[in-house]
């Protein structure tokens, strides 16, 4: 008989889920500086139009294609006392469902699940975001880290979302 070359997996749904409801509730609360911890230094945050959600941003025109550097300089922007679109700060409130890890090996997963993320804002009226998220997170030393959120809206049209001036 021989014996089974198997071997399980690094991380189960649960973990995962605990992963990425600590990245909303730091993206709720607007701990932007918190949240950047949680990505890789080549991180990359993209949000595809709707028509290609699976696009390449070197040859789709995307809603956000933000490599490190620009995440890091989005949240600056951001957090300025400065950037009326969003002062005072919206009010998020975001909800996961529907976690799949589609795969992983010994440094990297494979992660996508459903997302609403409501959006509370004075003197305008609510907005949903409803869609799909994949990551591609890989394991640094002890840590996970977000190499890559790929945020795939399901709006038919985006006219009536208002501007994002938040992460998604």
């Amino acid at each position: 008989m021989t014996e089974s070359t198997h071997t399980p997996p690094l991380y189960g749904r649960a973990e995962i889920e605990d992963f990425l409801f600590h990245e909303a509730a730091l993206l709720d609360e607007w701990k932007l500086n918190e949240w950047l911890t949680l990505l890789a230094p080549d991180a990359r945050y993209l949000v595809p139009p709707n028509d290609v959600p699976d696009g390449d941003p070197a040859s789709t025109l995307f809603l956000v294609a933000d490599d490190a550097e620009r995440i890091r300089q989005r949240v600056i922007r951001i957090l300025d006392p400065n950037c009326h679109a969003e002062s005072p700060p919206s009010r998020l409130r975001r909800q996961l469902s529907n976690v799949r890890i589609l795969s992983q090996d010994a440094q990297t997963l494979t992660v996508t699940f459903n997302f609403i993320c409501h959006r509370y804002r004075r003197h305008e009226r609510i907005r949903q975001y409803v869609g799909k998220m994949t990551y591609q997170i890989s394991k640094q030393g002890s840590e996970l880290k977000i190499r890559e959120r790929r945020v795939v809206l399901d709006s038919h049209e985006l006219g009536s979302l208002g501007s994002v001036s938040f992460l998604l």
